[in-house]
């Protein structure tokens, strides 16, 4: 049986898509992870009496994911996060994706975000005399991950 050839994406290629909102020029996404509860059922179920430890899957567990980006004058970020803090929780949740691309621009997987909206929105130091780029990091909440396989 032949072994598939499959090469490793590179980390600089990738993109954002969200329905309703439109985020352009990140820089870096971190926080792209599918995790959930463990639950430890303690009995003594060997014939000899010994204490056993078995862990079983629990609840799927929410997550965060955060965008970096340099500062402009797009304030998409900052209209998204407004929306939340005045309770338009119909507007501010979104279905997104972060998508991932091959050395030839064709896209490899697609992490979903399930009701996503964002959490906080950060800007670096501001510092006198400082001659590095100003980034703004927005943090999003989401209830569920997905990961889809182009």
């Amino acid at each position: 049986m032949a072994i598939p050839d499959l090469d490793s994406s590179v980390g600089h290629s990738f993109g954002m898509e969200w329905d309703g909102v439109v985020i352009k020029q990140i820089t870096e996404v971190s926080g792209l992870k599918i995790e959930q509860d463990v639950i430890e059922l303690k009995e003594n179920s060997a014939a000899d009496g010994k204490y056993t430890v078995k862990k079983l899957p629990g609840r799927p567990k929410a997550g965060e994911v955060t965008l970096t980006r340099g500062l402009t004058e797009d304030t998409s970020f900052e209209d998204w996060i407004k929306k939340s803090h005045f309770g338009k929780m119909t507007d501010a949740r979104k279905g997104g994706a972060i998508l991932v691309f091959d050395f030839e621009g064709t896209e490899l997987k697609r992490y979903e975000m399930l009701n996503a909206w964002p959490k906080s929105l950060e800007v670096s130091t501001l510092k006198a005399g400082d001659t590095s780029v100003l980034t703004e990091k927005l943090t999003i909440t989401h209830e569920g991950f997905k990961i889809q396989f182009m």
